[in-house]
């Protein structure tokens, strides 16, 4: 029997792969194609821990966290995901590819600095960890030179972000 978030008091809780394959299902079924499960209780909790489910199609615009207590730590453990890094104007400068099987799928995101996720598999999953509470992006926080998710230019900026990596990648190292 799979245990899903929704069932969770503050008892333990096995995380299997039936619950993943529950999550993946409801962010393809979501909107957006993304579903997070949280392991945090509350939005004002000081520790945000929770699996992010995210398909391929779903665009998340490059943000950044100024708080200097939102460094943020993200573990692929299902399926292919691409990090892209930014300068302050939008110029790439780093990307990984992340994969559950190779050496590097865990990123440790310093506050202030730009990035995003691509997801190149279906039902790919991360876990992410940073501080709380939860707070919506202040306008500065924001990558203005990318579209919003809401903007029709967002589908054409994913192919952009996707093409930054090549099928003959390896994807371990920030290149």
């Amino acid at each position: 029997m799979a245990i899903f978030f929704q069932e969770q008091k503050k008892e333990a809780f096995l995380i299997t792969a039936e619950t993943l394959d529950g999550i993946s299902l409801q962010a393809r079924q979501s909107p957006r194609l993304r579903k997070n499960c949280n392991f945090h209780h509350r939005d004002d909790d000081i520790c945000h821990r929770l699996l992010n489910a995210m398909e391929p199609a779903s665009y998340i615009q490059p943000h950044r966290h100024l708080d200097l207590n939102k460094d943020e730590t993200l573990i692929v453990i299902r399926g292919k995901m691409g990090l892209v890094l930014f300068g302050n104007d939008g110029t790439v400068e780093g990307k990984a590819l992340l994969k559950p099987s190779d050496p590097v799928q865990l990123v440790n995101l310093p506050h202030g600095k730009y990035h995003t996720l691509v997801s190149f598999e279906e039902g790919s999953i991360f876990f992410e960890a940073k501080a709380g509470p939860f707070l919506p992006l202040l306008p500065e926080e924001r990558a203005l030179w990318a579209p919003a998710e809401t903007e029709e230019a967002s589908a054409h900026y994913l192919v952009f972000l996707k093409k930054l990596f090549t099928p003959e990648e390896s994807g371990s190292a920030l290149q």
